[in-house]
């Protein structure tokens, strides 16, 4: 293990899904988050669902101001938002300044290179990987030097900003988390970012991680799961509302719509996407997933329960899973 020497506590979060679930809606599974155990969470940052059976994708720099005043003690961040095109650095680090304000010291600022799905609305061209990653590198020192309160001036290969000043700010900065699983990527997250997200317990991503500077900083896991009465009930599901569990690597970033994806996932079955989700009732089960990550070096899990029946994954989680992982669990 690459971490086996460090005794840091393990966190168990929750992930809000922007693109399932209406605004309100939100901010309400924010609160029953909390109630259930879950002291942590991360939110989707999206223009557009991933399919439009989803149907939902708010906002979620209004929905975070809501979630702030509605919790008490809940930690939240962004998984992720993209300083590609449709989010400057300079807005974007005025947005997570305000967001930190009214959190107080319960918000991060989760980073990525982003998707076409919800860069391609402002009909710039779609950069390579390369270039995003370059895009990403240039704008978290711009976001970094903003949250200083001093007057920016940059022009470099990708942005300008001129005479930008934030006069809301938080206390303290907030961390910024680095979502990535190639090299490159995770290299970035360990010289510049407080964190990585990634999607895979790997070890390998947590060594590389290690090596590039990440010795110390946060290791997050995103897990999706789907809790029902049965194991059949809970694989259809999935399949109805995340047929992109079928896809990976390169279709994430590349497409541009909604009907895309629907299109690349028509031939999806349920066997396929449950390869990727953890589907059905087994504690053992989620148990075996959550502790994958922590057994790959990871700090934190944020588990994301796929579907509209999120009432019984709380139910299910505070009764059979979080009391499971309470030795050695922090806040």
């Amino acid at each position: 293990m690459a971490t086996a020497d460090r005794p840091t506590p393990k966190v168990l979060g929750y992930w809000l899904s922007s693109e399932e679930q209406p605004a309100t809606r939100l901010v309400d599974l924010a609160v029953d988050a909390e109630r259930a155990g879950f002291t942590r969470a991360m939110i989707s940052d999206h223009y557009h669902p991933w399919v439009r059976h989803q149907g939902q994708s708010s906002f979620v720099w209004s929905v975070l101001g809501a979630i702030a005043h509605a919790t008490e003690g809940l930690h939240v961040a962004t998984g992720v938002s993209a300083p590609i095109h449709r989010l400057h650095p300079a807005v974007l680090a005025q947005a997570a300044a305000t967001t930190a304000a009214l959190f107080g010291n319960r918000f991060s600022l989760g980073l990525g290179a982003g998707e076409r799905l919800n860069e391609d609305v402002t009909g710039a061209r779609w950069p390579s990987a390369g270039e995003r990653r370059e895009m990403l590198e240039e704008a978290i020192g711009i976001i970094r030097r903003l949250w200083t309160g001093d007057v920016v001036n940059h022009r470099g290969q990708h942005f300008q900003v001129r005479n930008a000043r934030l006069f809301t700010l938080p206390a303290a900065p907030p961390d910024i988390l680095v979502a990535g699983g190639g090299r490159r990527t995770v290299d970035l997250a360990g010289r510049l970012g407080d964190g990585l997200i990634s999607v895979v317990p790997d070890e390998r991503v947590v060594e590389m991680f290690e090596a590039s500077g990440g010795h110390g900083k946060r290791r997050i896991g995103q897990l999706k799961v789907c809790y029902a009465a049965t194991a059949d009930e809970a694989r259809r599901t999935a399949l109805d509302w995340w047929p992109v569990g079928a896809l990976k690597g390169g279709p994430l970033a590349e497409l541009a719509r909604p009907e895309d994806f629907e299109a690349v996932t028509q031939m999806a079955t349920e066997d396929h996407v449950a390869e990727a989700i953890v589907c059905g009732p087994e504690t053992a089960d989620h148990l075996q997933a959550i502790r994958a990550y922590f057994a790959a070096g990871y700090d934190e899990v944020y588990v994301h329960q796929v579907g509209p029946d999120q009432r019984s994954f709380f139910d299910f989680y505070r009764l059979e899973v979080l009391p499971e992982l309470a030795d050695g669990f922090g806040g």
